[in-house]
Parts: structure tokens; C-alpha cells; sequence
């Protein structure tokens, strides 16, 4: 049975994730450090943890394909024949990054505010690494 602790260690391992904008990839090192210490306390911390952690990894692929999808458009820029700069692709790589780090804000504020009152929230287009 879970109780109000519970739900406040599930809020904080939610929020965790943005420690990635501090150290690069502390969005999934701090929920996967807070979900392993707490996991053997509670099946809801358990479940949140997983879903935290699953979810931080897959945004992190995401933005890592988005990120390398950008090369060939900065390739091309820099070795055509007339020197053209294709600002529209890089721009439009780019600019869904930011998109995706806007939705992924979102997420965590949405999991994090149900965690707090006891829900499990699950992600969306999330793989799951971990079962």
C-alpha cells in the first residue's frame, strides 16, 4: 500500500529528469538513482520509477536521431558546389528538438503533478527498456 511519502518520492523522481539541463545526461542518471534506491519500498515506486526512467531514455534516442539527422543537411551545405547554405533543413532539425524538449517539459510536469496524487502515469511513446 502506498501512502503520502510515497507519492512525494514519486513527484521528486518525475522532476529529477530535469537535472539533465544541468549535467549532461542527469535527465536519466537522477531517476534511475532514485528509482534504484527506491524501488524494493513500494510497487508504485517501482512502477513510476520504470516509467520514468524508460521514458528519459527514450527521449534521449529521440533527440539523439533527431540530433544526428542534422549532419547530412550541414554536410551538404559545406561541401556543395555553389557553397549553399541549407538553413531550412538545419532549421527545421533543429526547431523539432525544440519541439520535443517543449513536449518532454510538459510530460514530466504532467507525471510528476499525478505522481503526487498517487496516479501512475504512463508516458506516451515510450520504449520499454525496462520491464
Amino acid at each position: 500500500m502506498s501512502n503520502k511519502n510515497d507519492y512525494n518520492t514519486a513527484f521528486l523522481l518525475h522532476l529529477s529528469a530535469f537535472f539533465g539541463f544541468v549535467f549532461p545526461f542527469g535527465g536519466v542518471i537522477a531517476p534511475l538513482v532514485i528509482w534504484e534506491l527506491k524501488k524494493r519500498d513500494s510497487e508504485f515506486l517501482d512502477q513510476t520509477g520504470k516509467e520514468a526512467v524508460n521514458f528519459n531514455l527514450s527521449f534521449l534516442l529521440y533527440t539523439f536521431i533527431l540530433g544526428i539527422s542534422i549532419f547530412p543537411f550541414a554536410f551538404r551545405s559545406f561541401f556543395s558546389e555553389f557553397y549553399h547554405f541549407d538553413f531550412f533543413g538545419i532549421a527545421s532539425m533543429v526547431s523539432l528538438i525544440g519541439v520535443l524538449a517543449i513536449i518532454r517539459f510538459i510530460l514530466i510536469i504532467s507525471a510528476a503533478t499525478k505522481a503526487n496524487r498517487g496516479e501512475l502515469y504512463k508516458y506516451p511513446l515510450t520504449i520499454k527498456f525496462i520491464k
